[in-house]
């Protein structure tokens, strides 16, 4: 599979490890940097490209990372068709593609440790979409919400 991968100074050590990890493991790995450890580097210049490299790869995956995974979960969010979901533990990535089919898994490198940062990952990446009724009927509400602005109907019982 191939796997889309941007951070930034705060996760350039675990960057590098998953890079070799994912690799180890058989995927093709797009690294959009950064190539060098610069404390002073900008996390939405590697996030963003590795968001749109997902978004224009069909049937690619992401894994963006900074010091939270906050703003990089955010920033990737941004990218038109990206569902990113921020995971510290297995079966948060696992619920992410199950439940939300999401493209782009986020990691926070300064809570997040290397082991279990592969962990997350290689479940991410070995999880699929479960496709449920339920699932894809709130992926279509949010996926309209983004085309036209509109909020989802209330059910009849519902509040306004």
């Amino acid at each position: 599979m191939r796997i889309h991968i941007g951070g930034d100074h705060a996760a350039y050590e675990l960057q590098r490890a998953l890079v070799a990890h994912l690799t180890d493991g058989g995927h093709d790995v797009v690294d959009h940097g950064p190539a060098d450890y610069d404390a002073q580097d900008d996390y939405p210049v590697y996030v963003l490209r590795a968001a749109e490299a997902v978004a224009a790869d069909e049937g690619s995956l992401g894994v963006v990372l900074g010091g939270s995974g906050n703003g990089e979960q955010i920033a990737a969010n941004k990218v038109r068709g990206i569902r990113a979901a921020l995971a510290w533990s297995a079966e948060l990535a696992s619920l992410a593609r199950e439940h939300n089919n999401a493209q782009v898994v986020s990691i926070g490198a300064r809570f997040t440790a290397t082991d279990v940062a592969k962990e997350i990952v290689d479940t991410f990446v070995s999880t699929e979409f479960t496709d449920e009724a339920r699932h894809s009927r709130r992926l279509g509400m949010v996926t309209a919400y983004e085309s036209t602005g509109d909020l989802p109907a209330l059910p009849e019982s519902g509040v306004s």
